[in-house]
């Protein structure tokens, strides 16, 4: 209804241009909008105000002849207008029913598009360091990162899910230093235990497993422990397998899968970051003060310089985030989003001014990244700080024994990424309206439970009777369900170019508040045999619409509840 509403208005913007009302250079953005109020009509626009200062007219006296300008259609109604100038739309009741006839013949497609026409773009995202489970931070980055590469597809976007682990560095040598001591037979309360060693539960499960010289195997590699607390470099490499299969067990209990896992450490074994100094030097964008390398990042709009290689040796750590987003655009990805935490924000300007010095060709702005805010989990009203098998924080797997995946998914993605998360436990276990994905699956369920009623009546879904008899959709309440369901195509389109997934949590929520309304008010199981069918219509709509948007969620549509 909006695209039909938007090509009126196109159609009655030429007509005025023809007339000398508007100058021939006018080409407006139609802009077309719900309405709030449904005394108001069903969509509004504000192109008159838009268009009097450069058609010289009063805004009023330009939407009425606007409105004279409209082509005839039988999608409309009637018009009015508001204010100083609105239009207000008022869309004919078998027109807006239409909608549901075609979500019905679309199915899982309805609200997909080809708006990305097959372009490449990579979705980093999660990216935890192999150093121990995956904690709520990462889960919310997993949410965020999954519903985004889902819209995306949605958009017809050709989408690469990628795994950045960062293998090398004193977080690593600290990994290993902690399971040898705990091979050795140390705990944390000892004085020779290291000083920035890693205190949880799952350190003793790494020795143990290490001692016993068992095998992991974790995406690309397979270890066998050597079983010696003396070689450290045996159980480094043990660790890192081990823990990096945890967090794929983590992921694959999250309904969260890659198409890439990339090692950090790679990119020094095949001499990428070498190769990336050697092209920031030879670009004349660096220069030696106290011993270290230093990088002008000021040239690229960072606030200030950036120490590449330090005094003691070796490189900081944007450097190798540098060479590998050298490697990423290397291998054709020209759009890039990188899903991360907000403690990331810093690393932004650095990593694009170290991209911009390369001379490759790189556009500014590039990658694009979306920054998540820190999440504070609670039960009973009090944080929950601590996790027995991490020692120090809430995992994802934590919420998800405590909760089971689709709330945790939902809960972690329904919120903007910009904003701080509460993730309240009590809520998210309780089977109340107040809890937004029972609220959300409990419409579609309620749907599934109409339909098997009638069925048991006798009176079983009749889609040809139905389709011929859509106008009867009339009620206030159908009317706003048929609208909300008419919105839906536009709201994933808008989610997706914003790479705001929590979108389609509100529309849903919406959605539902719309449905459980109308189911309140008005009786499906009547005696009449046509409106019966048309309200079976509606509510198979609603159906399918719901479980579209839960499938961009990850979250399933439950039957029954």
């Amino acid at each position: 209804m909006k695209d039909t509403i938007i090509t009126l208005l196109d159609g009655a913007v030429a007509a005025l241009k023809q007339q000398g009302v508007l100058p021939s250079d006018a080409n407006p953005t139609i802009k077309v909008d719900p309405t709030k109020d449904k005394a108001h009509g069903d969509y509004a626009t504000n192109l008159a105000l838009m268009l009097a200062k450069p058609a010289g007219m009063n805004p009023r006296a330009l939407a009425e002849a606007l409105v004279a300008a409209l082509p005839a259609s039988d999608a409309i109604q009637k018009t009015d207008i508001a204010g100083p100038g609105f239009i207000n739309f008022f869309a004919a009741a078998d027109a807006a029913a239409q909608i549901v006839a075609q979500i019905l013949d679309s199915g899982d497609a309805f609200g997909r598009s080809l708006i990305g026409k097959g372009e490449k773009v990579q979705v980093e995202f999660v990216s935890a360091n192999p150093t121990g489970p995956l904690h709520v931070g990462h889960g919310r980055g997993a949410a965020i990162g999954d519903c985004l590469c889902r819209l995306l597809e949605a958009t017809g976007f050709d989408v690469t899910r990628e795994f950045y682990y960062n293998d090398a560095g004193a977080q690593i040598s600290n990994l290993a230093r902690s399971v040898q001591a705990r091979a050795k037979g140390l705990g944390p309360d000892d004085d020779s235990w290291p000083e920035d060693g890693y205190r949880g539960d799952y350190i003793v499960d790494v020795a143990t497993d290490y001692l016993a010289g068992k095998t992991v195997t974790a995406d690309d590699r397979e270890v066998t422990a050597k079983a010696d607390p003396d070689d450290l470099d045996a159980i480094q490499a043990f660790a890192v397998a081990w823990l990096r299969r945890e967090q794929d067990l983590d992921l694959k209990a999250f309904g969260v899968e890659f198409d890439v896992y990339f090692l950090e450490s790679s990119l020094y074994a095949e001499g990428k970051v070498e190769a990336t100094v050697k092209m920031l030097v030879d670009n004349g964008h660096t220069y030696e003060q106290d011993g270290a390398l230093w990088l002008r990042t000021t040239d690229f709009g960072d606030d200030k310089d950036r120490v590449m290689r330090k005094r003691e040796g070796g490189y900081t750590y944007f450097l190798p985030d540098v060479a590998y987003h050298l490697d990423k655009w290397q291998r054709g990805f020209t759009r890039v989003i990188n899903e991360q935490g907000a403690d990331h924000h810093s690393t932004v300007t650095r990593v694009r001014a170290g991209l911009q010095a390369l001379g490759v060709g790189i556009p500014q702005g590039w990658p694009d990244y979306v920054l998540h805010q820190m999440v504070m989990v609670t039960r009973s009203g009090v944080e929950v700080k601590l996790s027995k098998r991490a020692g120090s924080y809430v995992t994802v797997r934590d919420l998800i024994d405590e909760v089971g995946r689709d709330a945790t998914r939902f809960f972690l993605a329904a919120r903007r990424a910009d904003s701080q998360l509460t993730f309240d436990i009590d809520l998210a276990r309780s089977q109340s309206n107040d809890n937004p994905v029972y609220y959300v699956q409990y419409a579609h369920a309620r749907v599934c439970s109409i339909l098997r009623k009638a069925e048991e009546a006798g009176q079983g879904f009749d889609h040809a009777l139905a389709m011929s008899h859509l106008a009867l959709l009339d009620s206030d309440q159908e009317k706003a369900v048929l609208n909300r369901l008419a919105r839906y195509p536009e709201v994933v389109e808008h989610a997706a170019k914003n790479r705001e997934p929590q979108q389609i949590a509100q529309y849903l929520l919406d959605l539902a508040g719309d449905f459980h309304t109308c189911y309140n008010a008005v009786k499906v199981m009547v005696d009449d045999d046509a409106v019966r069918n048309a309200r079976l219509a509606l509510g198979l709509a609603a159906r399918q619409v719901l479980r579209n948007g839960l499938d961009l969620m990850g979250v399933s549509a439950p039957e029954e509840m």
